[in-house]
């Protein structure tokens, strides 16, 4: 296995994300559409708001996979909660990219951010990403019918958290 670096995202990691995003896997799992430009990339990083954490996962210097946990920090009664988002690039899949990101990403959330629930959505037929989901304890709650619009129809996502005891004082 190949050494994976996790680290927080610059706005100089944009042209590597555009070419990441661009990707058939990596269209076909996300909500991204084609043709975002680099610029837009980069303002998303250099402006992200208030409770934002972009990750990229990096081998020999290449971006290879992004993950972003979204907190809630103005939102009182959803501050025990984030959301996340995340691909893997199309030649990196099932070399542990995903894994490692997850891993660092709930690391955040539970030994930083103190999130006691980390929720995501993911295609029903996107199996790589559910195994890997279900491995870090997410579970389905829910069906989301009519989701998104891919490949001239709509398919159906998960509605998965993964929730955690709250730490005694």
């Amino acid at each position: 296995m190949p050494d994976i670096l996790i680290r927080r995202a610059t706005a100089d990691d944009a042209a590597a994300l555009v070419r990441l995003f661009s990707a058939p896997r990596a269209m076909w799992g996300t909500l991204q559409v084609p043709y975002t430009s680099e610029e837009a990339r980069r303002r998303r990083l250099a402006d992200a708001p208030e409770g934002t954490y972009p990750l990229v996962a990096e081998v020999d210097g290449e971006v290879v996979g992004q993950l972003t946990l979204h907190s809630n920090p103005t939102r009182p009664r959803r501050a025990h909660a984030g959301a996340l988002g995340m691909a893997v690039r199309d030649d990196w899949h099932g070399r542990g990219v995903g894994t490692a990101l997850m891993a660092a990403c709930l690391d955040l959330a539970d030994n930083w951010l103190n999130l006691t629930r980390v929720e995501l959505e993911v295609y029903t037929d996107n199996e790589p990403a559910l195994r890997l989901y279900k491995k870090f304890g997410f579970e389905i709650e829910g069906t989301l019918r009519r989701y998104a619009y891919r490949d001239g129809k709509w398919v159906d996502a998960y509605f998965m958290a993964r929730l955690r005891d709250a730490p005694r004082p």
